[in-house]
């Protein structure tokens, strides 16, 4: 099992965190991919096939921990390339919000 869970929603509450600029604030850290959650069900495949897929984004995907679950919001195709180089760990930027 790659992640913990596959998801097609959000269930956290709006944050505000929006733009790569907004993200920038949350620092970096280790993250198991069987602990995330996805938020969206399906890979967009030339995603995760680009070479340049984080030249335009954030370098680290974007996490949003709620009510002790971490969801990952954005990033997918980073994480599973993560898998795909039979990794278990990936440095994102995760945002806890209180309940």
């Amino acid at each position: 099992m790659i992640f913990k869970s596959v998801g097609d929603s959000r269930p956290y509450p709006e944050h505000g965190y929006v733009t790569p600029k907004d993200w920038a604030s949350v620092a970096p850290m280790q993250v198991r991919l069987d602990e995330l959650v996805t938020t969206k069900s399906t890979l967009d495949l030339a995603a995760l096939l680009a070479e340049d897929s984080t030249f335009f984004g954030d370098l680290f995907p974007h996490v949003v921990q709620w009510k002790g679950t971490r969801y990952l919001e954005d990033g997918l195709h980073r994480a599973v390339r993560t898998a795909l180089h039979q990794r278990s760990i990936l440095h994102a930027r995760v945002l806890v919000l209180e309940e």
